[in-house]
């Protein structure tokens, strides 16, 4: 016979009866709902303490524990350039400096030529 010796088997495939797994660990279910109404369970360790908001499978949306009131629809940040992310960072003073040096240095270099 040729082949693989170990057939019927992955690499890094678990015991092969369920008594040699051990015990799983206790676990609990948390309900969280979001505003367009999508129910989702989710199964976690029953000594972790849940998180406040959870995203929906369904929409993306950010959903609770309230049923009742769910969290609102997360607002969608407009698309920044990156001359705004600059613009945050630094002052009209300071883009005004960092421009005159590089136009410094490169005039510099232009009459080295």
């Amino acid at each position: 016979m040729r082949g693989n010796a170990i057939r019927g088997t992955r690499v890094g495939a678990g015991p092969m009866r369920p008594v040699e797994r051990g015990e799983p660990a206790p676990r609990r279910t948390v309900t969280y709902w979001c505003a367009a109404g999508h129910r989702t369970e989710v199964q976690l360790a029953a000594e972790a303490a849940p998180p406040a908001e959870w995203d929906c499978p369904h929409c993306g949306q950010p959903a609770g524990q309230d049923a009742e009131h769910p969290p609102g629809r997360a607002r969608a940040e407009p698309y920044k350039s990156h001359l705004a992310y600059v613009k945050e960072r630094r002052s009209e003073a300071e883009g005004e400096a960092i421009l005159a040096e590089a136009l410094a240095a490169l005039r510099r270099r232009r009459s080295e030529r």
